[in-house]
């Protein structure tokens, strides 16, 4: 009784590379709107920030899935087991 491991299987820790997702957006966010002018009005610089906030997330995930994608071991990563079924695991 009770599974046995098949092998593991490599996926990203995203609890690690959180950090590094939230500098990314926030340089984006900073090279973005670092010659805005402090004299906007109020109101449409905190809806521009909004979509600036929104859009260097979006490019933030967009060059983490690429980078995860063709090249994953620059990325931090943990080792997740697989289960082997059993005659117990299996429908009848």
């Amino acid at each position: 009784m009770g599974l046995d491991i098949g092998g593991y299987e490599t996926q990203p820790d995203w609890p690690r590379m959180g950090p590094s997702f939230l500098i990314a957006t926030c340089l984006i966010v900073a090279i973005r709107t670092a010659r805005w002018s402090a004299t906007d009005d109020s109101t449409t610089r905190d809806l521009n920030l909004d979509h600036e906030i929104t859009f260097a997330a979006t490019l933030t995930a967009r060059v983490f899935a690429h980078l995860l994608r063709h090249h994953p071991t620059i990325f931090p990563s943990t080792q997740k087991p697989w289960y082997k079924p059993d005659g117990e695991d299996q429908p009848k």
